[in-house]
């Protein structure tokens, strides 16, 4: 039901002066019916933060415009004629719907609906680069520098092997040698580790690149940086990372540990025991679809060592590959990322010193938690990388093949298909570099890494799937890299949690918020 009530008058708001009526013989639009400009002082000049401010309402700005000019002739200034405008909006006038960018706002998690006065408008922050609310896309120049150098790398040391990986289920080790020399494998350790002491959006930019080439070899970059390197660095020991941190950025693949045949998406359901014998613990069980495990020098595991407390019991050890009673077994014969090794791992009466125990005792749940939560960022970057060398080879084909006397991309029905796509490849691009934001700064990320992994993970089968069908017959055969890319994508739907589990995850999130 509408309401009689009616909004108070503002006393202090002078009607705009009158304009002189359009003759009725004048057509509207006609030169001459043009209304003479109202005589009334200019407005000062705009700051330098007018561009980023947004735009009043239409409904109220007509009547704002003559009170805010006359109170800066006044001497009044703007704070004064803002307050004006603020009492008439908030007198009845309905509240606005904020559109603007999440960027432009004082806070990424702005209120959805504000009142549109300068006491609500956000001040744009400056970064120190001299950038104003710079858009997602806009990176800084050591970002654009290692970007560059990684599609180079990609172009010319891992693209001329990527069919032979494919085919032999090998990761060559050229390419894995070629990673830690580009300091790749050890982007955001400093630089007294041997790193290269970037940021964690660079780990993103670098999977990102690596995965339009090939999905295999960004996987590797991206485990051991999302993964490896940031177990040792999050919850390792000033001892541990002497110990380690020099190795992984030189030329020790790490590994983590966690599935178990029972015990998949149920993660913390797992079976692996830790028993404590004086000073050193014996670990006994088995892992499953362990990633990295045939070149891995240094293996995460998660064992129980208080089965009564359950969950809180887990705790993550850190065990070198050539301790006694670890044994990696065959690699899984999978359908995509195949030069990657998937291999079962047990354990046998392993004997691990206590202090080889990353962080505290009952607390490894937690840190597999967060390292996973940061890792599907990883992993999202991987599945837009791989969807966008996808599209990249598939629309030239598109503009080249000419069926019916003109290019099939001339056709309506294909640039539909097309557009659309390229849509969705920007959406999962922006989902994957705000979510890397967020955690580089230190917001709040997991509903956001949930999102771009979901997402990217979508949009990659949609789009390789499209791709084959763009190119036809020849888009079904390995002489092209489309159906690699196919194959590939699948795994971005399951591993480091399900597309459902990514949904739970979301839904969690929005239930707390609302």
């Amino acid at each position: 039901m509408r309401s009689n009530r009616r909004p108070q008058e503002v006393a202090a708001l002078p009607q705009r002066p009158a304009r002189p009526q359009r003759s009725a013989n004048i057509p509207a639009g006609h030169p001459e019916s043009r209304q003479p400009p109202l005589t009334h002082s200019p407005p000062p000049p705009r700051s330098a933060a007018a561009p980023f401010r947004r735009r009043r309402h239409v409904c109220c700005a007509a009547r704002l415009r003559t009170k805010s000019r006359e109170t800066w002739r006044e001497g009044g200034g703007q704070r004064a004629g803002m307050a004006a405008a603020g009492a008439w909006l908030r007198s009845g006038v309905k509240q606005l719907k904020r559109n603007v960018p999440a960027y432009l706002a004082a806070s990424w998690r702005a209120s959805p609906c504000v009142y549109r006065s300068f006491k609500s408008e956000p001040v744009p922050s400056v970064t120190t680069d001299g950038l104003v609310c710079a858009p997602l896309q806009t990176f800084t120049e050591e970002e654009t520098m290692l970007k560059d150098m990684v599609k180079r790398f990609a172009q010319e040391r891992v693209a001329p092997l990527v069919q032979k990986m494919d085919e032999n289920s090998q990761m060559e080790d050229s390419v894995i040698k070629g990673l830690f020399e580009q300091g790749l494998m050890s982007i955001e350790l400093g630089e007294e580790y041997g790193g290269t002491g970037a940021s964690f959006f660079s780990v993103i930019l670098a999977v990102e690149e690596l995965a339009k080439v090939d999905p295999t070899v960004a996987l590797m970059c991206e485990l051991q940086n999302t993964l490896t390197n940031r177990l040792f660095t999050t919850y390792g020991t000033e001892e541990q990372k002497r110990t380690y941190l020099p190795r992984v950025s030189k030329d020790t693949i790490g590994s983590f540990c966690l599935s178990e045949a029972g015990s998949g998406s149920d993660a913390f359901s797992l079976k692996t025991r830790a028993e404590k014998k004086g000073d050193y613990y014996i670990i006994n069980g088995s892992k499953m679809w362990i990633s990295l495990a045939e070149h891995a020098g240094v293996f995460f595991v998660m064992a129980n060592t208080d089965p009564a407390s359950g969950y809180k019991g887990i705790t993550c050890f850190i065990v070198d590959r050539d301790t006694e009673g670890l044994h990696v077994g065959k690699k899984e014969d999978k359908l995509g990322i195949r030069a990657s090794s998937t291999c079962p791992v047990t354990f046998e009466n392993v004997k691990v010193p206590e202090t080889n125990i990353l962080g505290q005792v009952g607390q490894g749940y937690k840190y597999a938690i967060g390292m996973l939560n940061g890792g599907r960022i990883g992993i999202a970057a991987q599945m837009l990388g791989l969807a966008q060398g996808c599209f990249d080879h598939a629309v030239p084909y598109a503009k080249e093949r000419v069926q019916f006397g003109k290019p099939v991309f001339d056709f309506q029905a294909m640039q539909h298909q097309i557009a659309q796509v390229a849509t969705q490849l920007e959406a999962a691009r922006l989902l994957t570099y705000n979510a890397a934001r967020l955690a580089e700064t230190g917001r709040p990320f997991i509903k956001e890494a949930s999102m771009a992994k979901y997402y990217a993970a979508e949009v990659a089968t949609i789009t390789t799937s499209k791709c084959i069908e763009w190119m036809g017959g020849v888009g079904f055969t390995k002489n092209y890299p489309i159906e690699k890319y196919y194959r590939d994508c699948k795994i971005g739907t399951i591993y480091e949690g399900t597309s459902n589990i990514q949904l739970s995850t979301i839904a969690k999130s929005l239930a707390q918020e609302y």
